[in-house]
């Protein structure tokens, strides 16, 4: 299938639906002895903002443990240095580009009322796991498309309480205008976020309803996935965290490292964590007051510091405690990975990019990478490429990982024959998604689930990249 877009009339997407649903229809749950899993996956936090990697600023000792007794994975990369196609490939296993949601509709991410979402044909880890019987439940941030056939009820996930899209997506955000800021259950509106305070209270409100999860379903087998609304902007955190910090983004890095306290100290509780295994990261490289450590870049840069990741992995007794790799893994590995732990496996119909990578994740004796090569974008476009320790950047820059990860030394000039085989990976996979790639979800007459302050009828509904910029 050419890449490109395909539209979806209401009546196809529901179908569709109703397709995934079969697809993940399990009535029976999986035993016990296959692993639970817990995926917190925070939003904007750079490579340098916890302890474990390196951080003097940030107070995490929920994390400094979680790394004692776990594995640190230094070289953990997202597919992209946005939320929205980074999530995408999270969730799919799927390069963004292959799917169509290497940016939005009108945005390099999806906005209110975009009529783009994550296509409901595809298989989300989600769903993977739902048909093996695993009970599945989504709390926190999702932006994948707000329209109802793209929320995560509609995507694997038999429990969801969360916001569609970012926090920052509320009527203060200057630029654009933006309505009131939703929080579902299910797929239906139950409050706003309406002030600071409210945006303060989103780790703890996420953590709880995640918390909660756990215990309802501890007797089956669980995949929780907690995408955090913070360390984004707007920062606000608790006041319990506020006041004994230098800074906002100070106070919402512990209080994340809180978040993720309370979650292993449940498992605990509940007799879970031999069984279960945690991983904690981010969605892309830091904004604002935020640190990628040694590396160069933020959000929105090809650069390490906008794609690789702070993670750690924990799973007492199966994941040796105390080690660190420095192996290729990617956001890309998680379905693939989570699926085979769980004895399925991801659908063979299509092309997916991410590898099973246990002996990276669980810290199998000499473990090896799968990957040859790596793709990273900028701007929603091919950007760069990682091979072994080169990295080449489709402006010519080339970089040795292993003795500059800082990517100070461009040495293209002494390496053309390293150049000029990398350029060749640019290539293949330009043809490889011309021809692999498949639609993003398109829903006709699409609107926001919530009005805009001050306006009556329909016109309170009109998606908000159909508005005009503020000056």
């Amino acid at each position: 299938m050419r890449f490109g877009q395909t539209l979806i009339c209401f009546i196809t997407i529901f179908s569709a639906v109703g397709y995934q649903r079969l697809y993940a229809s399990a009535t029976e749950r999986a035993p016990l002895d296959r692993p639970n899993f817990v995926l917190i996956f925070i939003d904007d936090m750079g490579y340098g903002d916890i302890g474990p990697f390196g951080s003097t600023q940030n107070h995490t000792p929920h994390l400094d443990q979680m790394a004692r007794q776990g594995r640190k994975l230094t070289s953990f990369y997202v597919a992209s240095p946005v939320c929205t196609p980074s999530r995408a490939a999270l969730m799919t296993g799927c390069y963004p580009q292959r799917i169509g949601l290497q940016r939005g509709s009108g945005h390099i991410v999806l906005f209110p009322g975009d009529h783009h979402g994550l296509h409901p044909n595809e298989v989300t880890v989600a769903e993977t796991l739902r048909s093996a019987g695993y009970a599945t439940g989504c709390f926190g941030k999702w932006h994948l498309g707000d329209q109802k056939p793209f929320l995560p009820t509609s995507q694997g996930f038999d429990a969801y309480l969360g916001i569609p899209y970012s926090n920052d997506m509320w009527p203060s955000l200057k630029r654009f205008q933006c309505p009131e800021l939703p929080i579902l259950k299910g797929d239906k509106v139950v409050d706003t976020v309406k002030d600071m305070d409210a945006q303060a209270s989103l780790c703890k409100r996420f953590t709880n309803a995640a918390i909660d999860f756990i215990r309802q379903n501890k007797a089956e087998p669980f995949f929780v996935y907690l995408p955090h609304a913070f360390v984004h902007a707007p920062r606000q955190a608790s006041a319990d965290f506020m006041q004994n910090a230098d800074t906002v983004e100070e106070a919402q890095v512990e209080e994340v490292d809180w978040s993720v306290g309370q979650i292993l100290e449940t498992l605990r509780q509940e007799g879970l964590s031999d069984n279960t295994l945690v991983i904690f990261t981010s969605d892309n490289g830091p904004a604002g007051g935020l640190s990628a450590g040694p590396l160069r870049g933020r959000k929105g840069s090809a650069y390490e510091g906008g794609h690789r990741e702070p993670t750690i992995a924990w799973w007492p007794g199966t994941i040796p405690a105390a080690t660190r790799s420095d192996e290729i893994i990617t956001a890309l590995d998680i379905h693939p990975t989570l699926a085979k732990l769980a004895g399925t496996s991801v659908p063979k119909d299509r092309t997916i990019d991410g590898h099973v990578n246990t002996g990276v994740l669980l810290g199998h004796p000499d473990a090896r990478s799968p990957y040859k090569h790596f793709f990273y974008q900028q701007g929603g476009k091919l950007a760069a490429v990682r091979a072994g320790d080169w990295k080449l950047f489709r402006n010519g820059e080339l970089y040795n990982l292993r003795s500059d990860l800082g990517e100070t030394n461009n040495v293209a000039a002494n390496h053309a024959d390293i150049v000029q085989q990398l350029q060749q990976l640019f290539i293949e996979f330009a043809n490889d998604i011309q021809d692999n790639s498949r639609p993003v979800g398109i829903f006709e007459n699409s609107r926001t689930l919530t009005p805009r302050r001050g306006i009556d009828g329909e016109d309170a509904f009109i998606p908000t990249l159909k508005l005009p910029l503020r000056n």
